[in-house]
């Protein structure tokens, strides 16, 4: 389900004059022809990168899909070089607002140049904003791929069965993000709407913080039927992670399937789905 739109995002898309478009957040980003791209956000630099690689001129250190990708490396999501950036001038910049900082934008902002920021929660505003973002922002043709990962989560059918689940039920699951401390998906994450959409019942999909940090032992008490373990951000593995959850199945998955919005969508749905149904006992 959408969520709602903030009054201030609202008030911000309302400013918007026919030559601009509304990013996510309401800012009006107002672009000539684009020719120049930096990207600040690992999965919108592929999603660029699968649609007009030719746009892009810088992206951050944390970009590593396509393996080969050569731009400028301008920092991390959370430190970018900002003169760098400058240096590179670029016709408009991605971002998101849950991964990039907003005192970063607003710089890059003041400095005039065109800022265009995701807010993304769930699979349905993914798809819709990775469109608005390459056709009104990147004045691009809406790419094969979006379609393509449209249809393969339409066609999902869920992971209602999995190793010590009872047929029909859906498995209750923790799902940590990192460990010292130990920190599980909380409310309103795209990654816990994604194992949703699979058919995983996220235990503390209702608690009040998005990432709360909860001690092992009352991940342990909850009795989970199953632990899912991605391999980013905290690079959890079969000798990392498992160990923690003594007598649970542990399903290790794909950090970029899991969390990230972009083309991996397309193959998202088929290898979670098998990682989630074939966890370590």
């Amino acid at each position: 389900m959408q969520q709602p739109t903030p009054p201030e995002t609202a008030a911000r898309a309302e400013t918007a004059t026919r030559a601009e478009q509304a990013d996510d957040l309401g800012f009006p980003v107002r672009t000539g022809e684009i020719r120049r791209v930096v990207s600040l956000v690992p999965s919108l630099t592929e999603a660029v990168a699968a649609t007009a690689p030719h746009l892009l001129v810088g992206a951050t250190a944390w970009c590593t899909e396509p393996a080969d990708l050569d731009v400028v490396r301008i920092g991390g999501t959370k430190n970018p070089d900002l003169p760098a950036i400058l240096a590179l001038a670029p016709d408009l910049v991605l971002a998101n607002e849950e991964e990039n900082r907003a005192v970063d934008l607003d710089a890059l902002r003041a400095a005039g140049i065109a800022v265009w920021a995701t807010r993304i929660r769930t699979l349905d505003q993914a798809l819709l904003s990775l469109e608005r973002m390459l056709v009104h922002g990147c004045r691009l043709p809406a790419p094969a791929w979006l379609e393509q990962a449209r249809s393969a989560w339409t066609a999902t059918s869920g992971v209602a069965t999995t190793s010590g689940v009872a047929t029909g039920r859906p498995p209750r699951a923790v799902v940590p993000i990192w460990r010292r401390p130990w920190m599980v998906l909380g409310r309103d994450t795209f990654a816990g709407d994604l194992l949703r959409q699979l058919g995983v019942e996220q235990i503390y999909a209702d608690h009040r913080d998005r990432y709360p940090a909860i001690e092992l032992d009352q991940l342990n008490a909850t009795a989970p039927d199953l632990v899912v373990l991605p391999d980013e951000p905290y690079r959890f593995t079969a000798a990392d992670g498992p160990e923690a959850f003594p007598g649970l199945p542990a399903a290790l998955v794909s950090g970029r399937h899991l969390t990230w919005y972009g083309p991996s969508l397309v193959q998202a749905p088929a290898l979670l789905a098998h990682q989630l149904r074939h966890p370590l006992t």
